[in-house]
């Protein structure tokens, strides 16, 4: 029976170069291909990946030439077709009433401002007749605050207030009721 003996550690006489010893990390050893390594023969086989690759290449062109040809038939099938309507060949064609989807609705709602904005932004007469006329936004704000809003003149009978009475809630203060307290 062989005897055992106590297990020492690789050394670099016995593993050659492949020690990690001597090395500032344990990554430089790999930093360079040793000489004769190569890939595993027995794990891919280069000459199938090449001939799927060609396969591939050559399905890739066959399917193009062949979408070609049947668009180009359903084109030449298209232009020999019979016409819906023939007295109609030649007019104007007419498009069909109903909604129509915008092209580019961002220049449709861009213009869509512009025309409300020079109309906002502009004088014009609406009732001559009567005296109304239309003003830019920021001239009658101005003339609002100069002037100021109407107010509501409160009857002449509630002109003191009454004990034990508040303004109703319903009325949005222009009735008087009892409340407890």
């Amino acid at each position: 029976m062989a005897q055992q003996h106590h297990h020492d550690p690789p050394s670099r006489e016995r593993f050659g170069e492949a020690s990690a010893v001597g090395h500032a990390s344990a990554d430089d050893e790999y930093l360079g291909t040793p000489p004769g390594a190569g890939y595993e023969h027995t794990d891919a086989n280069v000459w199938i990946i090449v001939k799927f690759g060609l396969w591939l290449a050559i399905s890739a062109i066959v399917i193009h030439v062949g979408m070609w040809f049947a668009f180009a038939l359903l084109v030449q099938w298209r232009e020999g077709a019979v016409l819906e309507f023939p007295l109609a060949q030649g007019q104007e064609q007419r498009l069909p009433t109903g909604a129509r989807l915008q092209p580019i609705p961002a220049n449709d709602i861009y213009e869509f401002r512009l025309r409300e904005n020079s109309v906002l932004q502009q004088y014009r007469w609406i009732d001559r007749e009567g005296g109304r006329v239309q003003i830019p936004i920021a001239d009658a704000m101005r003339l609002t605050v100069e002037r100021g809003l109407p107010a509501r003149v409160p009857p002449p009978d509630a002109a003191a207030p009454q004990p034990g009475l508040l303004p109703a809630d319903s009325s949005a203060g222009r009735t008087l009721e009892r409340r407890r307290q």
